[in-house]
């Protein structure tokens, strides 16, 4: 396990592992647990933080998918093909107005941040009254935080105590979670990764490699120390010209 703050992986290392068969298997994985807790996003405009992008593309009925690279991991195209909807920028200062999305989709971005608590207000800030947070982080009590091999042994890992406590301090009300992973992350091991997911479930739900977890914005009054802390000076990108360019490709 590489500890929290130190290098995170590139952008290259990621989409590496992505591509390859070992981590088309765990993004199937993923996706079949995060179509659990979503499982449809008509109409829905869903911003993904951190190396969300082999996510998104499985989510193509939303209204607009955008993949928020943070700038000390470097970024890629997304979509492959299409109109790009990718942007490059500190994942602690994210460049969209307040309520901009419905939904927020966290991953390889928690525990790899060096500042999370701001990358959790940033994330509350700009989803609308009632959107959904969902955050994918590798499990403390799981094998795939120890291992360097996978985008998965980087950063902090959580259990699910600490993930639910460190959402709600931010104004988060945690909903329903799932896990996934169970096998060793060893490549030869792929192939009966799909096999353990139900086993895993059942006999053994604590020991997953991944969390996921879905939660609520709430809404409270700010006290004004909070408020004061948002740089007046910001230059947001404009939704609707990003949701009209996908439309028409």
């Amino acid at each position: 396990m590489v500890p929290a703050g130190s290098m995170r992986p590139d952008i290259l290392e990621l989409d590496r592992f992505y591509d390859g068969p070992h981590g088309v298997v765990v993004r199937r994985i993923v996706v079949l647990k995060l179509r659990q807790l979503w499982p449809s996003l008509k109409e829905e405009r869903v911003l993904g933080v951190g190396h969300a992008a082999p996510f998104l593309g499985a989510l193509k009925e939303a209204a607009t998918g955008i993949a928020l690279f943070p700038a000390t991991q470097g970024a890629a195209r997304h979509p492959k093909d299409g109109p790009g909807l990718a942007a490059l920028a500190r994942e602690d200062e994210l460049p969209f107005q307040d309520a901009a999305f419905d939904r927020v989709l966290l991953v390889h971005a928690l525990e790899c941040s060096p500042h999370p608590n701001r990358l959790l207000r940033e994330a509350w800030r700009v989803l609308r009254d009632g959107g959904r947070l969902v955050v994918v982080v590798p499990n403390r009590t799981g094998l795939w935080c120890w291992s360097e091999r996978t985008p998965f042994g980087y950063g902090q890992p959580y259990t699910a105590a600490q993930l639910q406590r460190l959402l709600r301090a931010h104004l988060f009300e945690p909903l329903e979670e799932r896990r996934a992973l169970w096998l060793p992350p060893w490549r030869r091991a792929r192939r009966f990764l799909f096999a353990a997911e139900r086993a895993g479930t059942a006999l053994a739900p604590r020991f997953s490699g991944v969390l996921l977890r879905e939660a609520e914005k709430r809404i409270w009054l700010a006290p004004p120390a909070l408020a004061q802390l948002r740089p007046s000076s910001r230059r947001y990108l404009q939704l609707p010209e990003l949701t009209a360019a996908r439309d028409e490709g």
